[in-house]
């Protein structure tokens, strides 16, 4: 469900994107002042659309914050925990069955951790695109007003937005990455305690 709701968000975003893009491509037929009430509109639709998306994102985390934050540890610490079984195993034991289930709850494990970091990095990704979007659109022909609410989307833009779990991880690529160095780093040190 979590799921859905962040590619829901992701939806969000690129529909701002798109009414940004949108509102810079109204047909020139129309005139001058009708014209400029339309792009004006749109562009308040894309904020709107924008802000709700980041505010959604925001609650989300929030209501599951520490739901989150637990898993993260259980997850480094199943990981590493899983790993030292396995590599004792190896050296003392020798069982296959063994082995392999231990195999198995790791590749679980590094899947799932990289499964959420990858939507929070979706999160991000699309709320880049509505900033390069809004960079990259005609954005000088409009008229000033215009050109100042484009000039918010940017600075709002400027700032990093993502999925932060308790104030300690941001959920990306990245922290995917960083969980799984963790992970192995806690590994090499039980391991090398138990020799």
């Amino acid at each position: 469900m979590l799921i859905g709701y962040l590619k829901y968000t992701c939806g969000m975003f690129k529909i701002a994107s798109y009414r940004i893009e949108r509102a810079m491509t109204i047909n020139n037929s129309q005139k001058k002042i009708e014209k400029e009430i339309t792009i004006y509109k749109e562009i308040i639709y894309a904020v709107n659309v924008h802000r709700k998306a980041m505010e959604l994102c925001k609650s989300l985390i929030s209501c599951f914050e520490g739901s989150f934050f637990s898993l993260i540890a259980v997850g480094v610490l199943n990981l590493s925990l899983n790993l030292c079984r396995i590599f004792q195993t190896i050296s003392v034991v020798n069982d296959k069955e063994e082995i392999i289930l231990h195999f198995i709850v790791v590749i679980v494990t590094l899947l799932y951790m990289f499964l959420a970091n990858y939507a929070g990095q979706e999160i991000t990704d699309h709320n880049d695109h509505i900033f390069f979007t809004a960079y990259n659109v005609r954005w000088y022909i409009a008229p000033l007003h215009v050109q100042k609410m484009i000039l918010f989307l940017l600075q709002i833009g400027n700032k990093a937005f993502g999925l932060h779990i308790g104030g300690l991880f941001v959920a990306s690529l990245n922290c995917f990455a960083s969980l799984a160095s963790a992970s192995i780093s806690y590994f090499t040190v039980l391991y090398s305690t138990q020799q």
